[in-house]
C-alpha cells in the first residue's frame, strides 16, 4: 500500500515562514506559507500526487531545514536534496532550466525562455516560474525583467531583493 500523505512542516526563517513538504523521500514543496498562490500550488501538488497533507517530520524535511538555514546564513550555494517536481511537462522544463542558473547570477525571463528553446514563450515561462513550489532551491528569484526590474516573487519583491543581495555578497 502506497503512502498517500505529503509530510509537511512549517519553518520560520529570516525570509519568513516557509511550508516544506516531502513525498516518498523527495522534497515536493518549499514555499512561502502565506504566498498568494498557496492554495493553487497546494491543490496542484495534492492532486498530482493523489495525496493529502499530514503535519509530520521526516529526514528529508529535517535536511531541507538544515540546508535552507545554511543557505540563508551564506554558508551554502548549492542544495543536495532529492526533488519531486509536480506540474506540467512545460513547467518542469522551465524549473529544470531554473536549476541551471548559477548562484549569484540573474537572467531575464526572455533569456530563460531562450534557454528552453522557446523565445516566444516569455509570458508562459514567467507563469511557470511563478508556479514553482520550491522557492530558493529552484531559484526563481534569479529571474528578473529585461529592463533590470525585479519582477514578482512568491515571497514578495523585498524578499527577492534580499536573496539576490545575499548571493551577490557571497559570490
Amino acid at each position: 500500500m502506497k503512502n498517500n500523505n505529503i509530510k509537511i512542516q512549517y519553518f520560520k526563517t529570516k525570509i519568513g515562514e516557509l511550508i516544506l513538504g516531502s513525498f516518498e523521500g523527495n522534497l515536493c514543496i518549499l514555499d512561502f506559507r502565506h504566498s498568494k498562490k498557496r492554495t493553487t500550488i497546494d491543490n496542484r501538488i495534492k492532486t498530482g500526487l493523489k495525496a493529502n497533507f499530514l503535519e509530520e517530520e521526516d529526514e528529508i524535511l529535517a535536511e531541507t531545514k538544515k540546508q535552507v538555514a545554511e543557505y540563508l546564513d551564506g554558508n551554502r550555494k548549492e542544495f543536495d536534496i532529492p526533488l519531486l517536481m509536480v506540474g506540467t511537462d512545460f513547467q518542469k522544463n522551465v524549473w529544470d532550466a531554473l536549476l541551471k542558473i548559477p548562484y549569484g547570477t540573474t537572467i531575464s525571463y526572455l533569456q530563460l525562455a531562450e534557454n528552453i528553446g522557446n523565445a516566444k514563450a516569455v509570458r508562459a515561462v514567467a507563469n511557470a516560474d511563478g508556479a514553482n513550489a520550491m522557492a530558493v532551491i529552484i531559484p526563481c528569484h534569479r529571474v528578473i525583467e529585461s529592463n533590470g526590474g525585479l519582477g514578482g516573487y512568491g515571497g514578495g519583491v523585498a524578499i527577492k531583493k534580499q536573496l539576490l543581495e545575499l548571493e551577490k555578497g557571497n559570490h
